[in-house]
C-alpha cells in the first residue's frame, strides 16, 4: 500500500496544471447549460437516503439514540445543477437529525461557487448544529472564502479538531481531520481532548492512514463518488486517487482495531454532470 506524502502547507501538493484543467472542463461545460440537460433528464441520478445504526458498548450507551445526517461532494459550480441541492435539503428537512455533519468538496472550481449551497445551509438548523471538513476541491481554491460563506450560514469548520456535543450527548466528540492530499492531516491534533465516544469525520478514506493510532466509534468519509460511474453490480469504473479509494469505494466497512467507516457516494457530479449505477445520497445514521 502507498503511503500519503509527508506533512506540507495546505493545498500546496495541487498543481497549477490541476487547477487549469478544472477550470478547462468547467468552461466545456457551458456554465452549467450541460448540467441543467443532465439533471432534467435524470442523468444527474435519484437522490436517495440510506441509512445505518451503530450500537455502542453498553458502557458508553447514549442516554437517548443521536441522529446524525451526513451529506459529502457537493461540487457546486458548472458540473452540477442546483436542483440537487434543493432535493438534499428537502430531505434533510424531512429527517430533522440532530447533528448535520459536511464532508468537503463544496465546490468544483472557484470558491464562491459555495454560495449555491449557504442559503439552504443557514435555513437548515438541526438542534446540535452543522459541522464540516474541506475536502481537495476546496483546498486548491479560495478555501477561506468558503470558511467565511459557511460560517455566515452557520456551519463551522473542523481543522484537526474535536468538538464536543452538548447535553444530553455529553462525552459524545466529532472529530474533523484534513483532507488526506491536499490539507495536513494530524491525527493527534484530531483527537486532543475529545471524549470517549468519538465520530470521525474526514472527506476521503485515506485519512484512516493518518489516525496515528487513534481510536473512534463510527466514521464518515465520501470523496470516492463510489465511483460516479459504475457497472450495475456497483463496481466503479474510474475512482480518485487514494490508496483506499477503491477498497473503501462506498458503503459500510469495519475497521480493524477500531469502528466503522461509513463512505457515501455524496451528492454532486465532478468533472462530467453524469451518475451511472451511483446514485447521490443522504446518509442518516443512529448512533446509539
Amino acid at each position: 500500500m502507498t503511503l500519503l506524502p509527508g506533512k506540507a502547507p495546505r493545498g500546496a501538493r495541487q498543481s497549477r496544471i490541476r487547477r487549469y484543467t478544472e477550470a478547462v472542463m468547467n468552461a466545456a461545460l457551458l456554465g452549467g447549460l450541460v448540467a441543467s440537460l443532465s439533471y432534467r433528464f435524470g442523468l444527474h441520478g435519484r437522490l436517495g437516503v440510506t441509512r445505518h445504526s451503530v450500537t455502542l458498548a453498553p458502557e458508553r450507551r447514549l442516554a437517548r439514540p443521536l441522529k446524525i445526517a451526513f451529506a459529502s461532494d457537493f461540487h457546486a459550480g458548472p458540473p452540477t445543477h442546483s436542483g440537487i441541492f434543493d432535493d438534499l435539503f428537502a430531505r434533510i428537512d424531512a429527517e430533522r437529525p440532530d447533528l448535520l455533519l459536511l464532508g468537503g468538496d463544496y465546490v468544483h472550481g472557484p470558491g464562491r461557487y459555495a454560495e449555491a449551497l449557504c442559503a439552504a445551509l443557514a435555513a437548515c438548523r438541526p438542534p446540535l448544529g452543522k459541522l464540516a471538513v474541506f475536502g481537495n476541491h476546496d483546498l486548491i481554491t479560495d478555501h477561506d472564502l468558503i470558511e467565511r460563506l459557511f460560517a455566515r450560514a452557520g456551519v463551522e469548520m473542523l481543522v484537526n479538531r474535536a468538538r464536543a456535543l452538548p447535553a444530553p450527548f455529553a462525552g459524545v466528540s466529532v472529530c474533523g481531520m484534513d483532507d488526506p492530499w491536499t490539507g495536513a492531516p494530524d491525527g493527534h491534533a484530531t483527537f486532543a481532548g475529545a471524549g470517549p465516544t468519538r465520530v470521525l469525520l474526514m472527506h476521503a478514506p485515506d485519512g484512516l492512514l493518518r489516525l496515528d493510532g487513534h481510536r473512534f466509534d463510527v466514521g464518515f468519509a465520501g470523496h470516492t463518488h463510489g465511483g460516479q460511474i459504475a457497472t450495475g453490480d456497483g463496481t466503479p469504473l474510474v475512482m480518485p486517487r487514494g490508496p483506499l479509494s477503491r477498497p473503501y469505494h462506498y458503503g459500510r466497512f469495519p475497521v480493524r482495531d477500531n469502528g466503522e467507516l461509513i463512505v457515501s457516494r455524496g451528492v454532486g457530479c465532478s468533472g462530467i454532470p453524469v451518475r451511472i449505477n451511483a446514485d447521490p445520497e443522504l446518509v442518516i445514521c443512529t448512533v446509539q
